[in-house]
This record gives C-alpha cells, structure tokens and sequence, in this order.
C-alpha cells in the first residue's frame, strides 16, 4: 500500500514560514497516527504560537541549553516560558545533542568534532532537519518521547520555524534508529 501525502516547498527559509509551516505539522497531526510534536524555539515566540496551532496533539517546545549564547543565560522569555506552559505545554531546556563536550573541545584546542561533523551533513537537508532531528534525539534523551515512537519535529533556519518532519525517534546512543520518516514542509535552498 502506498501513502499519499503533501510536502510543503517554501520558496525561502526562516520565519516568515513559521505560521505556515505549523498549520502543515498540525494538518498532518490530523491523520491521527501521531501524539507529539516537538517544536525548537530559542525565546518562546515560535512556542507560543505552536500552542495556538498544535491545539490536538501534546506539544514539547525545546529551547537552548542555559549559556548556549553567553554564560550562566537562558535566551527562553519568562513570559513565553509561563505562556506556553500555562496552556499545558511542557518546554525541555537541556543539553544540545550536537554540541555538549564536542563543542568545548573545539574552542579550545580547534578541529572539528563528531557531531559537528553529523550536523553539517544533516544541514546538507537544510538547517531546520539539522534542528528537528536534533530536538528529537534531546526530547528522547530526556524521556519526553520514546525510541521507535513517530513524532512530529519542527525547527527552524535562525529564527522561526520553516521545516516539519514525521520523525522515529531515538535516543543518541541509538543515533543510527533515527528515521526521517516524512517531510511535511521544507525550504527549497
């Protein structure tokens, strides 16, 4: 049996999708088959508005680890942060799966590490199925998602959102599970 189903080609990246691409992620909810998404958002805006769209499935907004810009700051708005989690979202602030120990090796002795190497490839795709498969891999980390189980991930290129993926996830150490199963929405580069 063969499915049928739109992709979404937006004909630049970055925000100016983000409302596109999270009515497309909640069309595709509408199949009933999935339970979750998984939305990337740095200070909560793009969170928030999930939250107003994402309105029949549980909605996971990862934002950047505490000092991912500068040391000992949380870029996440309190505001958002109460926003989204007052309309039962949950927000998972954790430890970037492609950054971590790898990141501080480079800065401080230079080369590239592993999993910059596998991010570039990923961004290969674009920017946003780097982010979506990233926060898939966080949010399982983090028993937010189960290993094996689809979800929506949605992420973005710098601000917003512009790619929505259907998603198996895996936990890290199981890297090599992770699906893409589907692309719901992307920019063409």
């Amino acid at each position: 049996m063969n499915i049928l189903r739109p992709v979404i080609y937006f004909t630049q990246p970055g925000e100016l999708n983000t409302r596109a691409a999270l009515e497309a992620a909640a069309e595709r909810a509408r199949a009933g088959d999935i339970r979750k998404a998984l939305v990337a958002s740095t200070r909560g805006n793009t969170g928030r508005i999930a939250m107003d769209i994402l309105t029949e499935i549980e909605v996971v907004v990862v934002s950047h680890s505490y000092g991912f810009k500068e040391i000992n700051k949380q870029e996440f708005t309190c505001e958002n942060r109460e926003a989204i989690e007052g309309r039962g979202g949950v927000i998972l602030t954790c430890q970037h799966a492609f950054g971590g120990v790898g990141r501080a090796v480079r800065k401080k002795f230079g080369g590239t590490e592993l999993e910059e190497v596998v991010a570039h490839t990923l961004r290969n795709f674009g920017d946003g199925t780097k982010v979506a498969v990233e926060i898939t891999l966080m949010a399982a980390e983090a028993g937010l998602v189960n290993h094996g189980e689809n979800i929506i991930a949605i992420g973005g290129s710098n601000t917003g959102a512009d790619t929505a993926l259907v998603v198996k996830a895996a936990n890290v150490q199981y890297f090599f599970d992770l699906r893409i199963q589907e692309y719901i929405c992307k920019p063409i580069y």
